[in-house]
Formats: structure tokens, sequence, C-alpha cells
């Protein structure tokens, strides 16, 4: 497989996982076969053209694009089977590990793919629990007839959604701590990034590594900049010829300026802004 480090901004990273080889049906394990069934009935309810299974799934795909991308992209990491396991440290399964060195120095990979694999985990744990804890009492709602127990389907979803989350996270640690990556820094992914590079990282763009350091005293070196718009990440997905990618940075880039904003509310709301006015 193929993990990709895919700055969105000077502060957050993007990591996700392309699988090479898709295994035929009767190999995947029921986790998957399920997966791709519920994918299958949700692309049939977005293409109804009216009713409650199309207004379920206009709604649910709201939900879904809010939630956070570093989720995503460790549920594109495939869980660490015992066969998998035996595999990669034989060497069997090859796995790259591919960034911008622009922006992400080579000895500094690693290093940067550990803290996305493993920075969220007890999130993924406490949320995990509540959904678990939530889904028996959600459960009466079954008895209201013709609607399904939407309540129940949604707290079951997140919590496989967490569960592969942490799933995801530990394959990251495991292929970190057994050293079997093999660091491979894209020139197409530089050349992609190069232009939005803004000036004063041109000649420090290694600032990226400090996706989950503390922030910096000096706040010219703080203050968070864009490094993906929409345009370049359809550049970098036609470029990388990974169409299922996409998707997955659409939506981190769309978060990542959704947060950027927010972010500044504050400063543009500060006593000398309001005195001005």
């Amino acid at each position: 497989m193929r993990v990709f480090l895919l700055p969105i901004s000077t502060q957050r990273t993007l990591l996700y996982c392309q699988k090479l080889q898709a295994l035929p049906m009767h190999k995947q394990t029921l986790v998957d076969r399920i997966t791709h069934r519920a994918a299958k009935l949700w692309t049939d309810w977005e293409r109804r053209e009216r009713g409650w299974q199309k207004q379920v799934a206009t709604y649910g795909n709201h939900l879904l694009r809010r939630i956070p991308y570093e989720e995503w992209g460790l549920k594109s990491v495939p869980p660490l089977s015992t066969k998998r396991r035996a595999e990669e440290i034989l060497g069997k399964d090859e796995n790259h590990l591919i960034f911008p060195q622009t922006l992400i120095p080579t000895t500094k990979a690693t290093h940067v793919l550990r803290t996305l694999g493993t920075e969220r985990e007890a999130l993924h744990r406490t949320r995990l629990t509540w959904c678990l804890i939530g889904m028996p009492i959600s459960a009466p709602f079954a008895l209201v007839p013709v609607i399904p127990n939407l309540p129940f389907f949604y707290l079951a979803y997140r919590a496989w959604s967490h569960w592969r989350a942490l799933a995801g996270g530990k394959h990251i640690r495991f292929l970190c701590d057994n050293n079997i990556l093999s660091l491979s820094p894209s020139s197409v992914l530089d050349s992609i990034y190069s232009p939005r590079l803004p000036s004063p990282l041109a000649s420090k763009a290694p600032k990226v590594e400090k996706v989950a350091s503390p922030p910096s005293d000096d706040p010219n070196e703080s203050e968070e900049k864009l490094l993906l718009s929409q345009e370049k990440g359809h550049e970098l997905v036609k470029a990388l010829e990974i169409p299922e990618l996409e998707i997955e940075l659409e939506r981190a880039i769309w978060q990542v300026e959704t947060a950027m904003r927010k972010d500044m509310e504050p400063k543009s709301k500060s006593p000398e802004t309001a005195r001005a006015k």
C-alpha cells in the first residue's frame, strides 16, 4: 500500500492510504463485505429522485462531510490482521510513505506519520464508548413503523467509524515501530506545492512537520497559511492518478478553510476594530 502525507495548511496534514490491490469478494473479511453492501445501498438511496431514502441520503451526506478529515484518513488505512502483520514483517507487502520533501523533510516524515496515526486515539476510544452506550438506548425507536431506526443506525455507523480509525492508527504505529516503511519523497507533489508556498516559508518549508507541535512564540511563524486550494487539490489528484482521493481532499480542504475562517473571527472583532467602527 501507499501512504500519503498531504499538507493542507502549514499546520494541518491529511493522511491517506491507497490500497494497491483490491481483494476479490470471496477473500474479503466480513466487515469489508458489510461495508461494501452498505455503500451500495447508500448509493442507491442517493440516486432516488424523491422519498424518505433520498432525504436521508441528502442529510446524511451533509453530516458525513463534517466528520473530521483526520478520521477519514485513518479509516483509509486497512486494519492490521494477523496475516498482514506477518507479510509486512517478512517484506512480502511493500509499504511506501509518499510526501512532498519541500514541506516535510525525509528525516521527519515518519515522525509526522506516527503523530497523525496516534494523536486522536484517546478521542476515538471515548467516542466509540459513548456510541456503544447510546445504541441500546436508541433501540426502542425501532418500534416506529415505516421509518427505520435512524438514531440507532447513525450511532452504529459512528461506532464502526471510530473503531476503523483506531484500527488504522494501530496499523500506522506498527509500521513506524518496526521501521518497515519505504520513504519515497515525491517530485510530483513538490511540483504541486512549490508554487503555493507562502514566501515566508520558502526558505524554511519544513515547518509543516510541526503538525502536532505547540504553536511558536513568534506570531509570524505561528500564523497558519493554506497550502492547497480546491483547484490545486484537483490538480494534485490528477497528477497522482488517484480518483478516489478527490473526495478526501475536497472535504479536508473545506474543513481546514472553515476552521481557519473561524480562527480569524476573534481577530476581526478585536477592541481596536470595534473602536474603528
